[in-house]
């Protein structure tokens, strides 16, 4: 067996543009589905594979995520005296039990791989997951926990993966790979967003990664590119001529919330579910349809 993951990485310092005007104060991160916000999902998810290590890079304008997992004593003292015990045991478990949080700045907006570089420090030699957490992913088990679980069998870094329409090619890290066995399969390579002609497979890079420390120093090595930003693939992509990686096709469903669409997408199918207001919100799109 080799090392367990104890550390995740949250990439949470962009603009988030894509949702303005509500981004223009509040991080993107903090957009609700039905009742917890993006982040949340990804700091459960993180918890349930055994990550106990919640690493937040951060930027402007992103304190609510702080807020989010500190302690609400004003909050809780007021639940508490008019004996709202739910609503007191919501708010206390939103940090999971266990989870220690610790968030860096990122000075400035240099793309992925250059948010993942300013945790070195935090991370040090140890394994490491990369949660993005407007890709929501709805699976049993939970996705980090399948990678996380295979890292310890295999050693390996891990890259979540799906396919996806041909024609969606240049939104998404390609890779091509080995004959799938079973849900992994090796990586030979990594393409950043190429265009439908020009992409090697349709098999996309989703928003889970387990990396090992040596991705660190080739980060280091990479000049920025393209509007001076640090991609991770680039990292990944030399990190491929030291080591093996391996593709994971991840089971259940992703919705795309950093995508208007794919954020109702998400909004709708777990509010169906949530006990609460499952059956009623069922009952009013029955009725809409009618």
């Amino acid at each position: 067996m080799h090392a367990k993951v104890r550390k995740a990485v949250f990439p949470v310092a962009g603009l988030g543009s894509r949702f303005l005007p509500v981004t223009k104060a509040s991080p993107k991160e903090m957009l609700p589905i039905v009742d917890k916000p993006l982040i949340q999902y990804a700091v459960e998810e993180a918890a349930a594979a055994g990550i106990t290590e919640m690493i937040f890079v951060t930027g402007r304008n992103k304190r609510a995520i702080e807020d989010h997992f500190d302690k609400a004593y004003e909050l809780e003292t007021e639940l508490e005296r008019k004996g709202k015990n739910v609503l007191l045991e919501m708010v206390r478990s939103v940090l999971p039990e266990g989870a220690n949080c610790i968030y860096i700045r990122q000075a400035e907006p240099l793309g992925l791989g250059h948010a993942v570089l300013c945790a070195q420090r935090v991370v040090g030699d140890a394994p490491f997951a990369v949660i993005l957490a407007d890709d929501l992913m709805d699976t049993q088990p939970p996705a980090m926990a399948r990678m996380t679980q295979a890292f310890e069998q295999e050693g390996s870094s891990l890259l979540g993966v799906e396919e996806v329409p041909r024609d969606q090619t240049q939104s998404y890290g390609i890779v091509t790979v080995d004959k799938m066995e079973g849900d992994l399969a090796r990586i030979h390579s990594i393409v950043e967003k190429p265009k439908p002609a020009d992409a090697p497979s349709n098999l996309a890079v989703i928003g889970r990664y387990v990396l090992t420390p040596r991705v660190f120093d080739l980060l280091g090595e990479i000049a920025p590119g393209a509007g001076g930003e640090i991609q991770l693939t680039d990292g990944i992509s030399r990190l491929l001529t030291y080591e093996r990686v391996l593709a994971v096709r991840l089971p259940g469903k992703r919705f795309d919330c950093g995508s208007k669409l794919g954020y109702l997408q998400a909004t709708v199918e777990l509010g169906l579910r949530h006990a609460e207001i499952g059956k009623d919100f069922a009952k009013y799109l029955k009725g809409r349809n009618a």
